[in-house]
C-alpha cells in the first residue's frame, strides 16, 4: 500500500448488505484523502471464494440518502442484492469512490490531475482492494462505472486502460468536456480490447444537452471498434433526467450487461 494506512469501520445506516468503510484513504499522487466505501456481497461471508469488483465515482451517491448529492442514492446495494439473488448477475464487490472538491479536474483524463487520478486508481486503490479483499484482480473481472463527468472518466479509463479495467459502464456522459476530445481520443487511439471486453454507454432523452454527443458516439463506436459486436450496449432511457433517481432506475440495465448471466441484446 502506498500511502498512509486507511481506517476501517463498518456501516450504522441502512445499507442492504455488508459494506466496510475506508476513512481518509491517502493518495501520494494526489496529495489528498478521501473515504471509499466496499459493499461486499451476499455469499462473501460465507465461501472462500472470490469475486468480480466493479469501481463505482461518486461514492458518496450510491448507497446512502444522507450523504447523497441530492439526498437520493442509485441504491446500489438494493439493486445489485435483488440482481444476486434473482441470479441474474455475478456476485460483485462494489467499491465506491468518494469524489473531492477536485472533481471536474479529477473525473478528466485529459488534465494532469486526472492522470494522477487514474494513477490513484490503479497503483494505490486497486491494489489495496486486490490485497485485502477476496478479488479477482484481471480486467475480464474488473469494471468501472460512473455518471455525468464520471462517466467520461470511466470512458476514458476502459479506452486508454483496457488490461485493468475490461469493463465500463458509462452513465449520461460529460463527452462535451475538452470541447469533445473524446471523439479524437475514440479516432485516434486504438484500445487493445478483445472479447471479453464490455463498454455500456446511455444518455436520458430530456438530457438535452448531452444527447447529441450520446447519437454521435454511438455511430463512433458502433462504426469502429465495436462494429457488429455483442460487447457494446448503448441505451437511450425515454423521460429521464440528469440525476441520481433516472440513474437507479436503469442501474440494473448496465449491472446486468457487465455481469450477467446472460447476454442483453444490443439496443440501437
Amino acid at each position: 500500500m502506498v500511502g498512509l494506512q486507511p481506517k476501517y469501520s463498518f456501516s450504522n445506516v441502512d445499507i442492504v448488505g455488508d459494506v466496510q468503510y475506508l476513512h481518509e484513504f491517502y493518495s501520494v499522487y494526489l496529495k489528498n484523502e478521501r473515504d471509499i466505501i466496499i459493499w461486499l456481497p451476499p455469499g462473501y461471508g460465507n465461501v472462500d471464494r472470490r469475486f468480480p469488483v466493479l469501481y463505482m465515482m461518486d461514492g458518496q451517491n450510491l448507497f446512502d440518502p444522507n450523504t447523497s448529492f441530492i439526498g437520493q442514492d442509485w441504491k446500489v446495494d438494493e439493486t445489485a442484492y435483488r440482481l444476486i439473488k434473482q441470479n441474474k448477475i455475478e456476485e460483485i464487490i462494489v467499491v465506491g469512490v468518494y469524489n473531492s472538491k477536485d472533481r471536474m479536474e479529477e473525473y478528466n483524463y485529459f488534465e494532469p490531475t486526472g492522470k494522477r487520478f487514474a494513477s490513484f486508481l490503479i497503483r494505490e486503490l486497486k491494489p489495496f482492494i486486490d490485497e485485502n479483499f477476496r478479488t479477482i484482480a484481471k480486467a475480464s473481472k474488473t469494471g468501472i462505472m460512473g455518471s455525468s463527468l464520471g462517466g467520461l472518466f470511466s470512458f476514458q479509463l476502459f479506452w486508454n486502460f483496457p488490461k485493468i479495467f475490461g469493463k465500463a459502464a458509462c452513465l449520461s456522459n460529460s463527452f462535451w468536456v475538452n470541447d469533445g476530445e473524446v471523439f479524437n481520443m475514440v479516432n485516434n487511439i486504438e484500445p487493445d480490447l478483445n472479447e471479453k471486453s464490455k463498454l455500456y454507454i446511455d444518455c436520458g432523452s430530456e438530457e438535452k444537452q448531452l444527447i447529441d454527443d450520446y447519437y454521435k458516439m454511438t455511430d463512433a463506436l458502433l462504426a469502429g471498434k465495436f462494429k457488429n459486436s455483442l460487447n457494446f450496449y448503448n441505451y437511450l432511457d425515454e423521460g429521464s433526467r440528469h440525476t441520481e433517481p433516472d440513474w437507479a432506475k436503469r442501474l440494473h440495465i448496465p449491472l446486468t450487461f457487465l455481469f450477467g448471466k446472460s447476454r442483453l441484446p444490443n439496443a440501437l
